[in-house]
């Protein structure tokens, strides 16, 4: 599935990067990811890094499947290989994935690609590289990445400006810090824990993608 830069721009609201250890008893990945994009989740990305290659890769399939569905851009983190062994809407990757790597040559023209940047170097070489949307963070610090360092809204702000492609914030967001984002100029938000761990993930979503909107509208 294609999707235009302006429909990718559109995606970028509210963002939401897997975690199953918040899987609760009888729940499964692609069960939860359906009650999150019917409520508000705008972007999946699949994100594993304790899964076996193969396990990996069936349970990018079937995610891949549930966005497609509700016409959602579905990316995987950091394997290009899985990624393209089943033909997902992109791939997403971090500054140490593409040392000596065109990631864009190796996934075509007509795929998404995602970058993470920290500075404003990081994200003007992202979209020389060829990035469709950059990752800022970690914005309130991270829950996922313990070395993740704080990033302000006038940092993120001068890395948007910078770009002309959408930016998306990350790390540590959640209902109660978003509206902090107002005026940095990102295109949305990006979360794990504040989905993936709630109560309930599908309200989760509904609050965050109004959130969202309300902070873009003020961008």
């Amino acid at each position: 599935m294609k999707f235009t830069s302006e429909e990718i721009r559109a995606s970028m609201l509210l963002y939401a990067v897997s975690d199953r250890s918040w899987l609760k008893e009888g729940q499964t990945l692609p069960q939860v990811c359906e009650e999150i994009l019917q409520s508000g989740v705008t972007f999946l990305q699949i994100r594993e890094k304790d899964l076996d290659a193969e396990s990996f890769a069936a349970e990018a399939q079937e995610l891949k499947a549930v966005c497609a569905r509700h016409h959602i851009p579905f990316v995987v983190n950091d394997s290009v290989e899985v990624a393209m062994e089943i033909d997902a809407d992109g791939v997403h990757v971090g500054q140490s994935d593409i040392m000596g790597r065109d990631i864009r040559a190796m996934i075509g023209p007509d795929k998404i690609l995602g970058m993470s940047a920290r500075t404003v170097e990081e994200a003007i070489a992202a979209q020389k590289a060829g990035a469709d949307y950059i990752g800022v963070g970690a914005v309130f610090g991270s829950t996922t990445k313990k070395n993740a360092r704080y990033l302000s809204v006038e940092k993120l702000r001068e890395i948007s400006n910078a770009v002309t492609i959408p930016v998306v914030a990350i790390g540590g967001i959640n209902a109660h810090n978003l509206p902090e984002l107002a005026g940095s100029g990102v295109d949305g938000v990006a979360v794990v824990s504040a989905i993936f761990a709630a109560e309930c993930p599908g309200r989760a979503a509904e609050t965050l993608h109004a959130l969202s909107r309300e902070m873009v509208r003020h961008g």
